[in-house]
């Protein structure tokens, strides 16, 4: 297997997957006094995001913003301790988990209200054209938001102030513990987008490195532009609710239930990104990063669950 991919990215990866196998097992236990929104399956847009973000760029969030979270502080600590709302947290542990932002690290904005934080990248996209700042916002949302009257009235204000915006919207095919196509008709956002002139992509191979170079490509579309783009990427959140589907097993929802070394994931899928990586590097390679990470971890909390 010939590497010729950056070894930091699958790094970047391993540790918001470990790092929210750590905050899981503390989950099940029942230390936190916060509900938290486990993003396990995410980790590959999370990872991308951060990677490509300029240091004038502004990230906004919605209640599932874990791996971002990770992925911009590179600390479990600081997000553990904001779960415990202990005063060394990330928020001094007064924002708990759906609405985590940490403005050093660019997370301006994060908000537990479906769709609310549409309208206010928007309204940062604005401030930053009429003060002639550089760099575009982020704002992700999720395949429950697109349903609200916010996420219209948000991408027709972007388009027609021409405003550098990268909507991101995860989609993982579920409504708390209901799959999407069993409650609602399909929407398409390729077609929602063409409808304002918006760019559409759809990502869904869960490869960061593919993710990576795609979204260096519409930044700069986007900045070139000055205008939104949609992109949806299409995900499994692995987590505690067991289904099949075509004879193959695995778990997705939102509310962790099993010890996650358990479980059944598939390896020749694309479903979980830590997977993917294996396209890129050996079995025994991730295998010793993973151990390094784990042992990073434990120093930096004192405790391995």
């Amino acid at each position: 297997m010939e590497n010729r991919k950056d070894i930091k990215t699958a790094k970047d990866l391993l540790r918001i997957r470990l790092s929210q196998m750590v905050v899981n097992e503390k989950y099940k236990n029942g230390e936190f006094k916060v509900g938290i929104h486990l993003a396990l399956g995410h980790e590959a847009i999370a990872v991308a995001v951060n990677s490509v973000m300029g240091s004038d760029d502004q990230l906004v969030l919605s209640h599932r913003n874990i791996h971002y979270n990770l992925a911009r502080t590179k600390l479990l600590k600081p997000e553990l301790d904001e779960y415990f709302l202990k005063k060394q947290g990330l928020g001094r542990g007064k924002l708990g988990s759906m609405n985590l932002a940490n403005e050093e690290k660019n997370i301006v904005y994060t908000s537990s209200i479906l769709g609310n934080n549409l309208p206010v990248a928007a309204g940062l996209a604005l401030g930053k054209k009429a003060e002639n700042f550089q760099g575009l916002v982020f704002v992700v949302t999720g395949d429950g938001a697109m349903e609200e009257g916010s996420f219209y009235e948000s991408l027709e204000f972007m388009k027609s102030n021409a405003l550098p915006c990268l909507v991101i919207i995860e989609n993982n095919g579920w409504s708390l513990a209901t799959r999407i196509k069993e409650r609602r008709c399909d929407i398409s956002l390729q077609k929602f987008g063409e409808s304002m002139d918006i760019r559409y992509e759809k990502l869904n191979s869960n490869d960061p490195y593919e993710y990576i170079e795609k979204l260096i490509t519409l930044r700069k579309f986007v900045l070139d532009n000055k205008t939104p783009v949609l992109i949806e990427v299409e995900l499994t959140t692995l987590g505690g609710w067991y289904i099949q589907e075509r004879f193959v097993n695995y778990h997705a929802g939102p509310a962790p239930e099993i010890n996650l070394i358990d479980w059944p994931l598939i390896e020749a899928s694309n479903k979980d990104p830590v997977f993917v990586l294996q396209k890129y590097f050996k079995q025994d390679l991730l295998k010793e990063i993973s151990k390094e990470i784990l042992k990073s971890l434990k120093q930096e909390i004192n405790e391995l669950c």
